[in-house]
């Protein structure tokens, strides 16, 4: 099941409240209720858009998004080797599922939902449910608390929704909700309100989703009314629960959609105390494209003898997987913008996104790939939800050719037409980059993954591989030469679409024909294609990028690289206290090598979150249990006081002035 609808654009007769703006778009959308970049408005009006005046009830996402929004992305608790969930098996019946298998010939009828929806579905071109929604659908409709791993793409919202619109019809219409789905971003709230709304048209279901940036008034009117169904980020269901305006008395279900996303933004704590607020007897589902050991911990508190199902991404009609090409290139990071061009110009992808670290990388690289010819658009924290819709649209409707974003402003993203995700540095984390390629390969479709390492990220590519199983191939980056091949081979397609529509080619005889008398015909032939190809721009200024021809030395061996030197510091092996530099200050921060802290994940937080650049930052220094981190002097409080409450690799660390510093 494919979903192709576009979302419903006002309330209907039926009560349903999700609403969308006039400027966005659900079409294109790959499976039914999987994330697009809505934007909503409540169940109260068809009034588009988002009142960034009301910003003094944001508590909740708006802090977990933008906010860490610049840090890397907090890499999950769990090592290469303990990756997947440690479920315990006499408490779950596990289904594996392979996409490319199945019940042949399964349809929506056979799964024993009611008229309404099979109308619903009918209605939207919907007949045979995915692999995820086939094994998930009946478990769930007899009332059995559910694990699902399924990646993006794989239809995982109509799995939930259509047996939460079945269960909850016909329970009359109290005030509290029967069903509540907690997701980690606005965007994904506004989605699966859409996908309710669309497969419950014929219901009359009650849905609302509240998530910060959207004025308040409008929530509290429509939950004072009563609703059926409520999709919340955690931070604004608790802020409601703790205003009393919303009440967990009347629940019997409860999902939590992409809950290792929502972990790793450190909702973990809004969870549990959201959690003590419902039934103890409910059904409780849970969906994760990952599942970290974190995620066990969750379906140990909350679910009571589940039913586990894992499926694969979609397959295509031969059986294979849908195939993501992932590649990577060793790059210096002195020449990483140069070798961004040069990998975009030789795959020249139909739309991308492009990931990065930090609001000023994004802002910078847009820059640069505008001036290398590209249509780019920057997408990150500190643009307002109507400027990312904006953005967004313009990827989906072949106004832009890329979008940079942040990981945080990309969560929720679904491209119909993206072919590539490159990943400007390697993800902190494996689950991080599992959701990113996530957004192609959909349906079938192929799609393209590369990634950009620095020499010394080899060890977490190797993580990403081990974790994820797949094999990520390290190629040469396109020489100078192979972008000249690219120009010519572009030049020669160019030309024989021309030469296909000859009608056309008349109207040049005046200037050929005479040159013919005087001319080879080559020659003239040549001396065009000569002209073409130069219009399409020269190579002659690219800059040169050495190779790297291997990776090095592992950190930590003899002859390795120590840990630390980063930005303007001293490096070099270093016995007892190392001295701070002059106009520096040496701060102590909570968190170490047992975390897998890395040096570029402490220069990603302290940039992303202070308005020290990564360069003015000193030599650090990385033990088991806390970090060293020199900054300048000028800056050392602010960086403290950024830093307050800030999750580095998913902890919240104590960040102070070192005691003892040897100048």
């Amino acid at each position: 099941m494919n979903d192709t609808a576009t979302g419903d654009s006002t309330d209907s007769a039926t009560g349903a409240a999700a609403t969308s703006d006039d400027n966005d778009s659900n079409a294109g959308d790959p499976n039914p209720g999987e994330p697009t970049a809505a934007v909503a408005a409540t169940a109260d009006t068809t009034e588009a858009g988002y009142d960034t005046a009301d910003t003094d009830t944001d508590t909740d996402d708006d802090t977990a998004e933008d906010e860490d929004e610049d840090t890397p992305g907090p890499a999950a608790d769990a090592t290469a080797d303990t990756a997947a969930a440690d479920t315990d098996e006499d408490a779950a019946d596990t289904v594996d599922s392979d996409e490319g298998s199945g019940e042949a010939g399964v349809t929506f009828a056979d799964l024993d939902l009611r008229p309404e929806l099979l109308g619903a579905l009918s209605s939207l071109g919907y007949e045979e449910p995915t692999p995820i929604q086939r094994e998930a659908i009946p478990p769930m409709l007899a009332g059995r608390d559910l694990v699902g791993q399924a990646a993006t793409g794989t239809g995982k919202t109509a799995a939930f929704a259509l047996p939460i619109l079945q269960r909850i019809t016909g329970h009359g219409k109290g005030a509290g909700p029967k069903a509540l789905v907690l997701t980690p971003t606005r965007e994904l709230a506004v989605q699966v309100s859409e996908a309710l709304h669309r497969y419950g048209s014929e219901l009359g279901t009650r849905v609302l989703p509240i998530y910060g940036g959207q004025p308040i008034g409008r929530q509290l009117k429509a939950l004072e009314r009563g609703v059926d169904v409520v999709i919340a980020t955690p931070g604004r269901a608790l802020d409601h629960l703790s205003r009393g305006t919303l009440s967990l008395g009347e629940l019997s279900m409860a999902v939590l959609d992409e809950a290792d996303e929502m972990l790793d933004m450190g909702f973990a704590e809004d969870i549990d105390a959201i959690f003590a607020e419902m039934p103890t007897e409910r059904q409780t589902m849970l969906f994760s494209a990952t599942m970290p050991p974190r995620i066990n911990g969750l379906v140990k508190r909350f679910l009571a003898d589940p039913v586990q199902i894992s499926v694969g991404r979609e397959r295509t009609a031969g059986g294979a997987e849908s195939p993501i090409t992932q590649t990577a290139y060793v790059v210096p990071r002195g020449h990483k913008p140069a070798a961004l061009g040069r990998v975009l110009d030789v795959e020249s992808p139909a739309a991308a996104i492009v990931f990065c670290r930090t609001r000023d990388e994004v802002d910078t690289l847009t820059e640069t790939l505008n001036g290398r010819g590209y249509r780019a658009e920057p997408l990150h924290g500190g643009m307002n939800q109507l400027q990312r819709d904006r953005v967004v649209e313009r990827l989906r409707g072949s106004s832009a050719d890329l979008v940079v974003a942040t990981d945080v402003a990309a969560r929720g993203l679904d491209i119909d037409q993206l072919t590539h995700v490159v990943n400007y540095n390697v993800p902190s984390a494996p689950e991080s980059y599992t959701h990113r390629i996530g957004r192609v390969g959909r349906a079938g479709r192929e799609g393209t993954a590369i990634t950009l390492a620095e020499p010394r990220e080899h060890r977490m590519l190797k993580t990403i591989e081990r974790v994820t199983g797949h094999k990520i191939a390290v190629k040469k980056l396109p020489t100078i030469a192979d972008l000249r091949a690219q120009r010519l081979e572009q030049t020669r397609s160019s030309l024989t679409e021309a030469l296909q529509d000859t009608a056309d080619l008349d109207r040049f005889r005046s200037v050929v024909e005479p040159l013919a008398d005087e001319y080879d015909v080559v020659e003239i032939a040549l001396a065009a294609v000569k002209l073409a190809h130069e219009a399409g721009g020269s190579i002659t200024e690219e800059e040169e990028i050495p190779e790297v021809k291997a990776w090095p030395p592992a950190e930590g061996k003899r002859g390795g690289k120590r840990e630390g030197g980063q930005g303007n510091g001293p490096g070099g092996k270093q016995k007892g206290a190392r001295a701070v530099g002059p106009g520096m200050t040496r701060l102590f921060v909570g968190v170490g090598r047992t975390s897998g802290v890395r040096p570029q994940d402490l220069v990603g937080a302290i940039a992303g979150e202070s308005r020290l650049r990564g360069r003015d930052i000193g030599a650090i220094d990385i033990a088991d249990r806390f970090s060293l981190v020199d900054v300048p002097s000028g800056a050392a409080e602010d960086v403290i006081a950024a830093l307050k409450g800030t999750s580095i690799k998913g902890r919240k660390a104590t960040v102070r002035r070192e005691r003892y510093q040897k100048k």
